[in-house]
């Protein structure tokens, strides 16, 4: 105990003689340090005008003019030295470099060093153990420095996506002249959303962009974003957006934005909302016309946020659905330029349906591949046939139909077209692997308007019923929407046939509405015909091109 007691007064005494040393150390930092007063060269004029000058000392590059009071300092280039000198006594002393006020510093540095070891040692030495269990996670969550990208690619490099091209055009020429639309006083959209499956070429469309234009290109996937520490992901975010409002004009692409931009619900994510808000405030910083412009790129834009949605963020959305037939043959054209080769591309591209431009790659890729194994210089159509299985089945997400089942799904979907048609249910585009109908933007909306999109819904499936004499499979999701349609209008509406929820009102709205298609697709059959073989030799039909084959026959 007694030995116990003498180190512990042992090191008071040492803290003590250390604090005592500091102590001294400021007061003589603070009594020697310069405490001349900088002026500007109309108050040097002033105290010249005066006469209060006594002495100047020139020291290096600046004037010290000494007053029976006080001293200033002043920038020796700022005031006309000839008749200061003239008048006062002139002493040169050089250029201190402040060598003084440097060391007495440094002591104070050392000596709180020294203090600070004295008395956390032992916990210096259990952080140092802890930094070196942290280490290698620091490492890992460190992110990496956001760079811009100088794309070489163009929408020469891109095949089949002619509707997208025309969209992004305006894009396009603001970021090459965006002075031309400032003087007109032309707001473009700060962001556009890139909405389609995988695999169809979203990052690299938005790279053409970036080529087409020559401006930086910001890369950032929406799970950069995310750490496990909070505030990591908002700051990521704010460097993102400082860096390209520098570069400006400059594109950022943020691919799969769902990542990040999820509604915000019961299962909170502190660390994924703080950096969804910070990507709402950076959006909303800056004008339409900085210069730099938003794309974002989701196979999942019903789980988005409404903010990221909303006027004034992403205002253009651009669907990219899968290629059709003749958007096929132009990409396996682009993928086939360079290679040598005999292949019938309309054969290639009906034994393609539902491929996507990734998937049509690695198709062609693994062709080649085939053909060289075989020793053969030139790529074949029994490449094609060779390799498709096998690009299948290491590509669950692809969707390929035998001819049978293109016949089944022209009917179905042609009766879609149809019915969307004449019942003028607003669509964009109608393929045998899509259906693209337009959301309603109406505050208020008929009960003829929900019951003829019920309709459309019921549409494909009625047609095949009535051609094959059986049921599919691939009418599920559209019964399901009708259904949920259905529920809707009788649940939320109150449009049942009673004011209380009747158990029968749904089921007798879905029949009459499956009875009133029949009665379409009868008066209509050979226009029916005429679109499901248009659909099965083009795979997609639009609304004025629909409107056209019922006008032939009528």
């Amino acid at each position: 105990m007694k030995v116990i007691g003498q180190n512990f007064n042992k090191k008071n005494i040492q803290i003590i003689v250390g604090l005592l040393a500091m102590l001294l150390l400021l007061f003589a930092f603070a009594f020697l340090r310069d405490s001349s007063q900088d002026i500007t060269a109309s108050e040097a004029s002033k105290l010249y005008t005066e006469n209060r000058i006594t002495k100047i000392i020139i020291d290096g590059e600046y004037l010290r003019l000494l007053t029976n009071t006080q001293t200033y300092k002043i920038y020796k280039g700022s005031i006309n030295t000839k008749v200061l000198f003239q008048k006062y006594p002139v002493e040169v002393i050089g250029d201190r470099s402040y060598i003084f006020e440097l060391f007495y510093l440094l002591i104070i540095v050392i000596a709180f060093g020294f203090l600070f070891k004295m008395t956390t040692s032992k916990q210096n030495i259990e952080l140092e153990k802890f930094h070196h269990e942290i280490d290698p996670v620091e490492e890992i969550v460190k992110p990496e420095e956001i760079k811009a990208i100088t794309s070489t690619i163009t929408f020469s490099d891109v095949a089949g996506i002619d509707d997208v091209k025309e969209e992004l055009e305006e894009i396009i020429d603001f970021l090459r002249e965006p002075q031309k639309y400032r003087e007109l006083d032309i707001r473009l959209p700060k962001g556009v959303l890139l909405i389609g499956p995988p695999g169809v070429g979203k990052t690299l469309i938005s790279k053409a962009v970036a080529g087409e234009a020559g401006v930086p290109f910001f890369y950032q996937s929406g799970a950069s974003f995310v750490y496990i520490y909070v505030g990591m992901g908002a700051k990521r975010v704010s460097e993102l957006f400082k860096k390209a409002k520098q570069m400006a004009p400059s594109i950022i692409f943020i691919d799969e934005i769902d990542a990040v931009g999820k509604s915000r619900g019961e299962f909170r994510n502190d660390e994924r909302e703080a950096t969804l808000n910070q990507l709402l405030t950076e959006m909303d910083g800056f004008e339409e016309s900085s210069g730099v412009i938003i794309i974002g790129a989701t196979n999942k834009v019903d789980v988005l946020d409404e903010a990221l949605l909303r006027a004034g963020r992403f205002d253009r959305r651009i669907h990219i659905s899968l290629p059709d037939m003749h958007e096929r043959i132009k990409t396996l054209q682009l993928y086939l330029a360079k290679k040598p080769h005999e292949v019938d591309l309309d054969a290639v591209a009906k034994m393609t349906v539902g491929f996507n431009s990734a998937a049509l790659a690695t198709l062609t890729n693994e062709a080649a591949i085939h053909a060289m194994r075989k020793d053969r210089k030139i790529v074949e159509l029994d490449d094609f046939e060779a390799v498709k299985e096998k690009v299948l089945l290491g590509k669950r997400r692809i969707m390929s139909f035998s001819d049978e089942e293109r016949e089944i799904q022209a009917v179905y979907q042609g009766a879609k077209a149809l019915a969307a048609t004449w019942l003028d249910v607003d669509f964009e585009k109608i393929g045998i692997v899509t259906t693209r109908l337009l959301e309603q933007d109406h505050e208020i909306i008929s009960k003829s308007q929900i019951l003829n999109r019920v309709k459309v819904y019921l549409a494909g499936s009625v047609a095949t019923q009535r051609a094959y004499s059986e049921k599919f499979t691939n009418a599920g999701r559209d019964i399901t929407q009708a259904k949920d349609l259905t529920h809707r209008l009788v649940h939320d509406y109150g449009m049942g046939e009673h004011f209380s929820n009747h158990l029968n009102d749904e089921e007798m709205i879905l029949q009459s509405a499956q009875e009133e298609v029949n009665t379409i697709l009868d008066k209509l059959y050979e226009t029916h015909t005429k679109i499901s073989t248009y659909l099965l030799e083009n795979e997609n039909i639009t609304r004025e091109q629909t409107q056209e084959i019922i006008r032939e026959i009528f």
